[in-house]
């Protein structure tokens, strides 16, 4: 039987060591981890709970080796949190899913992903980072604006006062930022069209949309936004739809593109929002995306196009053991 060694961050771990609710958003619940570890068992492996990437590195100096790494561990700290656990891997020569190191980085500090795109000729909004928050405003003209940390995901530090129409208001939220992340914030032109999030599987040539969701946030939600808290309880605050127009098409085309120039591998979602002209742009993208069933947008998608939850996952291993020039195991029966 394959093994996997399974690395993730728990967020009771980390509370009970003392972090806050908001330093522990992006890590993972226990039903969260349970749920992907019931299923990858269901598809025929056997799996072993390793924790976070520390003990990850403790096992592997240890001497422990599994037939794959399956990591939805972000890290704690640093714009390169989410390449630390694929980096230990290749130290220890131990095959892992997911993108390698360089990727992870890039696109986990969003100025980083969208120079790249930018470079490889596909749209992205016009934005500038501000480090400190007292930066010279002069040059920018483009508001609305919208306000985010540099390096977080989830939707953390993304709220009302993200969405800002004046100077004023863009640099005291910039410094509100700067001051309760602890890094960069980004500042990007506000696009007034339609929000899509696009699943990938796969690599290079072989990378394929699996779903295109629209986001459409209802009148009771916070703001108008896809903000943090609208996330979180997206069950009554956000409607998830499966467009099939042209606009959605092209943003799954546009994805697509993004996620090959960034060098994602296995699976990844992409998020854009349209311009004036309806066009869709490319805002960030997740190569590390959230898989609880029910609540992650990735495997929302997936369902809405009719693959369920065993089948993501056995997609993304499937897509991971051919880089490593193997066969995924085939789901079991009961």
């Amino acid at each position: 039987m394959s093994t996997i060694g399974f690395v993730y961050d728990s967020r009771a771990e980390y509370l009970a060591a003392g972090f806050s609710e908001e330093q522990v958003a992006e890590f993972d619940t226990e039903d969260t981890i349970s749920l992907i570890e019931a299923a990858l068992v269901r598809l025929g492996y056997m799996v072993d709970r390793v924790g976070n990437g520390r003990n990850l590195a403790r096992r592997l100096a240890d001497g422990a080796r599994w037939d794959l790494v399956f990591s939805i561990a972000e890290g704690v700290s640093g714009r390169s949190r989410e390449a630390q656990v694929p980096a230990v891997c290749e130290m220890f020569d131990q095959p892992y899913a997911f993108s390698d190191p360089l990727t992870m980085a890039a696109t986990l500090d969003k100025s980083v992903a969208k120079r790249i795109v930018r470079d490889a000729g596909i749209a992205t909004a016009p934005f500038i980072v501000m480090e400190t928050g007292r930066e010279d405003l002069g040059g920018w003209r483009h508001y609305p604006a919208f306000i985010k940390p540099l390096a977080e995901g989830t939707g953390k530090g993304c709220e009302r006062a993200s969405l800002v129409d004046d100077q004023k208001s863009l640099r005291n939220a910039a410094r509100s930022l700067v001051a309760r992340f602890h890094q960069p914030a980004l500042v990007e032109a506000y696009l007034p069209g339609r929000e899509f999030t696009v699943g990938i599987v796969g690599n290079g040539q072989d990378a394929h949309v699996i779903g295109i969701m629209e986001v459409s946030v209802n009148k009771n939600a916070e703001g108008g936004i896809y903000s943090f808290n609208n996330k979180e309880f997206c069950e009554t605050t956000v409607t998830y739809s499966r467009p099939l127009d042209a606009e959605a098409i092209r943003a799954g085309e546009v994805a697509l593109a993004c996620y090959r120039v960034l060098g994602c591998r296995d699976s990844g979602r992409v998020d854009l929002r349209s311009d004036w002209k309806h066009d869709p742009v490319f805002m960030e993208i997740n190569p590390l995306a959230g898989l609880h069933p029910t609540h992650s947008d990735l495997p929302i998608l997936a369902a809405q196009n009719g693959i369920e939850f065993d089948s993501l996952l056995s997609m993304i291993l499937a897509a991971a053991h051919a880089r490593y020039g193997r066969t995924a195991r085939k789901r079991m029966s009961a």
